[in-house]
């Protein structure tokens, strides 16, 4: 079944600010999440579309590679790839709204369970051509990982205690009002334990910096600013917790003999005063070659003549592109005595016919 709409699924207007989508997905989330309406398979399915939506107009790549391609211009990078993907979604909206436990469905992600890891974003450089007929990349990527040493605890030989400020609840409370919200214990980060020793390989962070290098598969098509979506390539989860995803957001070098615009190419295609009044037939370049164009008589300089399918390839599959040669006419700012006299014959022929 093809997806439905994003805007139709929150419910907001193609043109909504951030916070409108913001408030959207938050009340759908309420009204559709899955410990407000166990075994109703239809409202986990909504809760999950909801999710996804949200997940692609909050941020504004994917909404900018969404208004103009819709879902096929994603490629895979709308969507979650499991259960763990939406809450966290859900989570960013509501934080510690509903105080201890992480509220609806506390049991989630408990903080002495597995916990998923952090998204990573990094870039990668291409050439107009890689943009446009994809290529194979490697990028690296530096991240956080847990301590081997102490088992991510942060303390020598693993040996922890207690915290003393949150009593290993990890979390402390607030009165606000009426109300006691929960907000993460500032001495121990939320894991409710503390180091009675730090280890000496972390220093008691409980993570070290690992680098890792990462092949990427660049479909063709891809313009600049927009983002991959590599699921489980981000940085590894804790106690046996899912690993993030790794967005790699594309950046195009400039091309001296093309400017990109959308699926076209436009060339500057230098002729003379001659080929422009006569036609001409000329070869031009392309993104993989050379490309014969046959230039009608009679060109004005900015007119412009388009050589079918040399352009570059849809995201979609669906054909090329045009390459549009824009015509410039070159005048000689030296001419020879021969050259000035025919000219000179040629516009007192221009004046008889005029």
């Amino acid at each position: 079944m093809a997806k439905r709409d994003y805007y139709e699924v929150l419910g907001v207007e193609r043109t909504a600010t951030l916070a409108e989508i913001k408030k959207a997905y938050k009340k759908l989330a309420l009204e559709l999440h899955p410990d407000r309406n166990p075994g109703d398979a239809t409202a986990e399915e909504r809760f999950k579309e909801a999710s996804e939506a949200y997940g692609v107009l909050q941020d504004q790549e994917k909404r900018a590679v969404y208004d103009r391609y819709g879902h096929q211009g994603l490629q895979g990078q709308a969507g979650f790839g499991n259960v763990d993907d939406i809450f966290s979604s859900f989570q960013e909206i509501f934080g510690d709204l509903f105080g201890f436990g992480g509220g609806f469905g506390g049991g989630r992600a408990r903080r002495d369970g597995p916990t998923r890891g952090a998204d990573l974003r990094t870039g990668v450089v291409l050439t107009m051509a890689e943009a446009a007929f994809g290529a194979q990349k490697e990028v690296t990527v530096q991240f956080p990982s847990p301590c081997t040493a102490c088992d991510g605890t942060g303390a020598e030989g693993g040996k922890v205690q207690v915290c003393q400020t949150c009593k290993g609840a990890g979390q402390v409370a607030h009165a606000r009002g009426g109300f006691f919200l929960g907000t993460t214990c500032p001495t121990c980060h939320g894991m409710g334990r503390i180091a009675t020793k730090a280890c000496a390989e972390c220093g008691g962070r409980a993570e070290v910096p690992v680098e890792r290098k990462v092949k990427v598969a660049i479909p063709g098509g891809i313009d600049e600013g927009q983002s991959l979506r590599l699921a489980g390539q981000g940085q590894p989860g804790r106690k046996g917790g899912p690993a993030g995803h790794l967005y790699v957001t594309v950046q195009i070098e400039p091309d001296p003999r093309f400017v990109r615009d959308g699926n076209e190419l436009l060339h500057e295609l230098h002729v003379s005063f001659t080929q422009a009044a006569l036609g001409a037939s000329l070869k031009v370049p392309t993104l993989d070659g050379e490309a014969e164009l046959k230039l009608p008589a009679g060109m004005q300089p900015g007119e412009h003549v388009k050589v079918r399918g040399q352009g570059i390839p849809r995201l979609d599959g669906r054909g090329r592109g045009d390459l549009v040669c824009v015509i410039q006419v070159d005048v000689p700012k030296k001419l020879s005595a021969k050259a000035k006299k025919l000219l000179l014959e040629l516009q007192e022929t221009f004046d008889k016919e005029g």
